[in-house]
């Protein structure tokens, strides 16, 4: 059953052609004009989660901070905060510029939805992006989210410092993260909003083949692999946040199949396990913690089917979530219905907190 409740959609949007893609560039909301200001700031957060993690990546993490048009003209406020994921192949900022999400969050703001903070770190690594996930190849990208980056926030900004003030969204990559973050950390956010969230069921090979073993095997140093085609690029990503191997330089992954092509069982079943329709299960009460829960998917996405699997799951346990397939494809859509939707329903989720 869909369910669009009051003025609450959440989303979950996907549309390529593999469950797990790069993002291409999207068209530009409306601008407001004479909209309100909003403050960016590009700063770095060094995480100690992430430090020593095996694929070199920087322990010094981007994070892009929007601040919204009163936080400098009312210094004793308060505001929620919402932290978005981004997609593979893409980093915070490179998400915030693609889908023109200051233009977005002024509109916003200035049509009424209630002013927040919003964050975008990055996950990006050489193999295009770390999933959101803790392992010794990638770092510890799941605890850096929930406990350091919320940390550091809540130290440096004028955020409101309770999971009741804080959202998490995340977008394809993103979604996934907000999925597998949402029910392992409760406590840490009062709601979540997934925009085609991708790898919500097992994945399997991706396709990989005994060709791209060998041209994997090839590679001498996890920088190799930077700029990869997706065959490449995608399994190794998906490798080291879910098979890491520290006892196998360079790449420090074991791949899901070996070098003839064939499957793995071991490496399939802990790719499986962290599949978030494969652990729903266990996170129920998790789940029920949430004051808000959202999925979306455009019609053309092929993500279609697990989108609505997680819906259909939520709703067998009698958890309230709103679900929506709209009319798009995996990013046509993104910023409008970020402007639209997304910071209108944590608007809505946010009020009761929100002092003016």
């Amino acid at each position: 059953m869909r369910r669009i409740r009051d003025s609450i959609r959440i989303l979950l949007a996907l549309s390529c052609g593999s469950p797990v893609c790069a993002q291409s560039g999207a068209e530009a909301p409306a601008v407001v004009a004479n909209g309100p200001k909003l403050r960016i700031e590009k700063i770095k957060i060094y995480s100690r989660e992430i430090a020593g993690n095996l694929l070199g990546t920087p322990a010094d993490r981007d994070v892009t901070v929007i601040l919204p048009p009163s936080y400098d003209k009312q210094p004793g406020r308060l505001y929620p905060v919402v932290y978005g994921l981004h997609g593979f192949s893409n980093t915070g900022q490179g998400w915030v510029e693609k889908f023109h999400i200051v233009d977005a969050a002024q509109a916003a703001f200035a049509r009424g939805t209630p002013e927040m903070i919003l964050v975008f770190p990055s996950a990006d690594n050489a193999f295009g992006g770390a999933f959101f996930t803790n392992s010794p190849t990638t770092g510890n990208f799941e605890n850096f989210i929930a406990d350091e980056l919320v940390a550091y926030i809540d130290s440096h900004y004028r955020s409101i410092p309770r999971p009741e003030g804080r959202g998490l969204m995340g977008h394809s990559m993103g979604g996934y993260g907000t999925a597998r973050i949402g029910m392992q950390r409760p406590g840490r956010f009062g709601a979540l909003y997934l925009m085609s969230p991708c790898c919500l069921a097992p994945l399997g090979t991706q396709g990989l083949t005994k060709k791209e073993v060998a041209t994997i095997a090839a590679m001498k140093s996890p920088s190799d692999a930077a700029g990869a085609a997706f065959p490449i690029q995608g399994p190794l990503a998906t490798a080291a946040a879910w098979s890491p191997n520290p006892a196998k330089p360079p790449l420090y992954v074991d791949l899901a199949v070996d070098e003839n092509g064939t499957p793995r069982p071991d490496v399939m079943a802990a790719r499986t396990a962290n599949a978030p329709l494969a652990f729903i299960d266990q996170y129920i009460s998790e789940l029920r913690s949430y004051r808000a829960i959202g999925i979306d998917v455009g019609d053309k996405d092929t993500i279609v089917p697990t989108a609505t699997r997680m819906h259909e799951v939520l709703d067998s346990y009698h958890i309230n979530n709103n679900f929506e397939i709209y009319e798009g494809t995996h990013t046509s859509k993104v910023q409008s219905r970020f402007q639209d939707v997304v910071l209108p329903f944590f608007g809505h989720v946010f009020s009761e907190y929100i002092v003016k």
